[in-house]
């Protein structure tokens, strides 16, 4: 629950007008489930991918499988939700079904329901229930088939490839539009290969292209590639921040083998590849 207090100038003293509704968002995604039984935690790993990418305004993240049936009064004032949760059909492992919830008619009873048991279908219930008029009519559910929900276990192979797949649905089709456009950065992909063995990035460049400050790099036909990643977990060169502007510099000398082309050049985004390309040949 968010809390807000607000004081008009007219109020008398020590009185406070309290909002006790959540802000309004363009977007919320929900992740269900169980982190602690293996693919039943696809919802919230998800949510978690999401969030190492990056929360632009009008996007608001709940892990459902903590957050319990709060999840449903935090949908007031969301425009659209997004709901992700496992499920057991005895489909093949990582089939993905999207539901729009409009279509959902028969709703589970909230009897018995408790944080380890809120599912995706509970969320909606409840919300309906509790909200009323004010909960949102635009609803999507997506469904990934488990293979193993065994205590302790990790994401199955299956599941990890289809939760990937449906990181980049609601991408495209719910975050997209709510991110800032890249600019277009003729001046800004400059970089500058340092004689400590960094290379420096400016902040525009790396806002653009590396959301989550990682990447994984490589020295391919004379150019360095980078490519962003998802988040540390995935490992790769952090790009620290290296000053109040937020300008970033990642240390690339072992990458080059302590061959270090000082000096500032051109990069090249190539939207193909995802990756930044660095060419590696001495100045004039």
């Amino acid at each position: 629950m968010i809390l807000t207090s607000n004081t008009s100038d007219s109020a008398q003293p020590g009185s406070a007008d309290i909002n006790l509704d959540p802000p309004g968002c363009a977007v919320m995604v929900v992740g269900c489930g169980n982190l602690l039984r293996g693919d039943d935690g696809v919802g919230p790993i998800l949510v978690r991918h999401l969030w190492e990418r990056g929360v632009p305004d009008g996007l608001r993240l709940v892990d459902g499988g903590t957050a319990g049936m709060d999840v449903a009064f935090q949908m007031r004032g969301a425009e659209r939700v997004v709901i992700v949760d496992a499920s057991a059909t005895g489909a093949t492992p990582g089939t993905t079904y999207r539901v729009p919830g409009a279509e959902l008619a028969q709703l589970p009873p909230m009897e018995g329901v408790h944080t380890h048991s809120f599912r995706w279908d509970h969320a909606i219930a409840l919300a309906r229930w509790a909200l009323g008029d004010d909960c949102p009519s635009d609803i999507t559910v997506f469904l990934i088939e488990a293979a193993n929900v065994a205590m302790g276990a990790d994401l199955s192979p299956e599941v990890t490839s289809a939760m990937e797949k449906v990181i980049d649905i609601i991408e495209s089709d719910y975050i997209a539009a709510l991110r800032p456009q890249k600019p277009h950065l003729p001046e800004e992909l400059r970089v500058e290969f340092t004689e400590d063995g960094y290379l420096r990035l400016t902040a525009a460049l790396a806002a653009a292209h590396f959301p989550a400050h990682v990447t994984v790099g490589s020295v391919r036909d004379g150019q360095l590639w980078l490519l962003p990643l998802r988040g540390p977990r995935n490992g790769g060169l952090l790009l620290k921040q290296r000053n109040a502007a937020g300008d970033r510099a990642l240390l690339v000398r072992e990458l080059l083998d302590d061959a270090i082309p000082i000096g500032s050049r051109q990069a090249v985004w190539d939207d193909a590849q995802g990756a930044l390309r660095i060419p590696l040949e001495q100045l004039k």
